[in-house]
């Protein structure tokens, strides 16, 4: 995004420096620079300032698939997974038990996957042959 693009976005979006700067969890000197072009923008900032610009995620491949719920307040990824705010505040901890348990027991192998089976039918289509007439026992005894 271009510098001036990037300011004509940024002054609809927010009123004032201190504003972005606490949407962008920068300091307000940080978007000064920004703004008057002495250091370059930071490239997520730009896909955050589009976001809140547009209401969506960014038209990009790395974001190909992922929607927002606003209703719901959660990011939907392509596989169909779920994740709140509070929630991906937490993934640095997860994955910092993730490696501490790694260091600590050692790489955990998964059981190899074995093709399931085809599916058994029962119904073979009308294949099946009709069973004899029932013949009461006393009548083959005479």
């Amino acid at each position: 995004m271009l510098i001036e693009a990037f300011k004509q976005l940024f002054w609809r979006e927010f009123d004032s420096l201190a504003q972005g700067a606490a949407y962008f969890h920068v300091q307000p000197v940080t978007v000064r620079r920004w703004l008057d072009g002495t250091v370059p923008v930071n490239p997520m900032a730009e896909k955050l300032l589009l976001i809140k610009a547009r209401g969506y995620l960014p038209n990009d491949l790395n974001w190909q698939g992922f929607r927002i719920s606003e209703q719901r307040a959660i990011i939907i990824t392509p596989e169909g997974h779920e994740f709140n705010p509070r929630e991906l505040d937490g993934f640095p901890i997860w994955r910092d038990q993730y490696y501490a348990l790694r260091a600590r027991h050692g790489v955990i192998e998964r059981a190899p996957v074995t093709p399931s089976m085809p599916p058994v039918t029962v119904y073979r289509g009308g294949k099946r042959q009709q069973p004899a007439p029932w013949i009461p026992i006393r009548d083959k005894l005479k």
